[in-house]
């Protein structure tokens, strides 16, 4: 959904997006489940601090940053908004937890992940997206955070929030990411190798 939204925010300001770095601020907010001391879906999914993070990006970049911002709030505001349990989307202004509360493993949630997939696969197809993707660049490498995020989520939380019908999207992401950063990675060894 982060890119989805995001790439429709680039073609309406008509700016470009940095893909990795949308892909990473699309799954971020769930650092929290690495840092012991925060709530799940608390202060780092609040639409409250993330604007208050961005406001700085907004002076400085103006409309070239709104892309990367959807990515990052779409992740509480719309996912975790829908399935989960909710979030505190208005914290610190308060600690309620907003949400329609359906269970990630619900009929609902996996047909909005698995429809939400299919189109950012044809999204990123059509406008030829998957190809920049694919090209070596070291900005590739933020999508190692996603990627992590993906085998946590197959393989950390299988029983709990993970569903078998979500199994093929998370392996055809999880090679679209991995083939990049090798890419970039093959890039690096062998400009180097050739310096030397």
């Amino acid at each position: 959904m982060g890119y989805i939204l995001a790439k429709t925010c680039s073609v309406v300001l008509k700016v470009k997006i940095n893909l990795p770095l949308i892909f990473l601020l699309s799954i971020l907010p769930d650092i929290d489940l690495l840092i012991p001391f925060l709530n799940h879906r608390g202060p780092v999914h609040s639409i409250v601090v993330i604007t208050i993070v961005f406001l700085p990006f907004f002076v400085y970049y103006r409309k070239q940053v709104v892309p990367s911002y959807v990515a990052l709030a779409q992740h509480g505001l719309v996912g975790d908004y829908i399935a989960g349990g909710g979030v505190q989307l208005l914290w610190p202004l308060t600690v309620r937890f907003y949400g329609l509360n359906l269970s990630m493993v619900s009929q609902a949630s996996i047909s909005i992940e698995l429809i939400s997939f299919v189109l950012a696969i044809l999204v990123l197809y059509i406008t030829k997206d998957m190809a920049v993707l694919l090209k070596p660049k070291k900005e590739n490498f933020a999508l190692l955070l996603p990627e992590g995020a993906i085998l946590g989520s197959v393989f950390l939380f299988w029983n709990q929030a993970f569903s078998v019908e979500l199994l093929f999207s998370h392996i055809l992401l999880f090679a679209v990411f991995a083939v990049s950063i090798l890419v970039s990675l093959e890039n690096i060894v062998f400009s180097r190798f050739l310096r030397w």
